[in-house]
């Protein structure tokens, strides 16, 4: 069902159903990463500094090019997304050999933004679409994963990449389970 947002004759459905790629590829990318980090756990915390780093600068570029064609009044959590992922991404790309507390912190923050700007945009779909829950869950499971990181900043590297690893496949799937409903969405809504 599609529903006008107020001052709008587009819906918020149509922006996502007309992007669903970059959730998808958002998806693959995070699924790689996690599946990189849990497959060499004794990973160096320099190396997984980068690797976070590139993913969250990809991501958060992704989020800018969905923002930049999305309607006005609907860009705010998408720039929120781009910019939590682009300066945490420049950090961590910058600065690969700050203490692991401080590259902890980065990514717990990181995700908890993440996480809340994912809710947001759920929250604005939830009377237009079926099955908003899944944007619901991976912004659920961001938010959880980075108050567990901040609750816990001195945990050991190992811990930390096991635990991004995890958080990285879930969210990975979540993601790429939502773009296909979408795609599928979109090609029920043009015929």
């Amino acid at each position: 069902m599609r529903l006008p947002l107020p001052g709008s004759n587009r819906t918020m459905i149509d922006d996502f159903l007309g992007h669903w790629w970059a959730l998808a590829l958002r998806g693959v990318l995070a699924l790689i990463f996690g599946i990189l980090a849990v497959a060499w756990p004794g990973i160096t915390l320099l190396v997984l500094a980068v690797v976070f780093g590139a993913y969250a600068l990809v991501d958060g570029i992704l989020a800018g090019v969905a923002a930049t064609r999305a309607a006005k009044g609907r860009r705010a959590p998408l720039i929120l997304l781009a910019v939590a992922g682009v300066v945490f991404g420049i950090l961590c790309l910058l600065w690969p050999g700050v203490t692991v507390l401080v590259i902890t912190l980065l990514i717990g923050i990181w995700a908890v933004v993440t996480g809340v700007a994912e809710i947001m945009t759920a929250i604005r779909m939830r009377r237009e679409i079926q099955g908003e829950w899944l944007h619901v869950l991976g912004g659920a499971l961001s938010v959880l994963f980075g108050v567990l990181v901040l609750a816990w900043p001195a945990a050991g590297a190992l811990t930390v990449a096991l635990i991004i690893g995890i958080y990285a496949i879930l969210a990975g799937i979540v993601l790429i389970v939502l773009a296909f409903r979408m795609r599928r969405l979109r090609a029920h809504a043009a015929v």
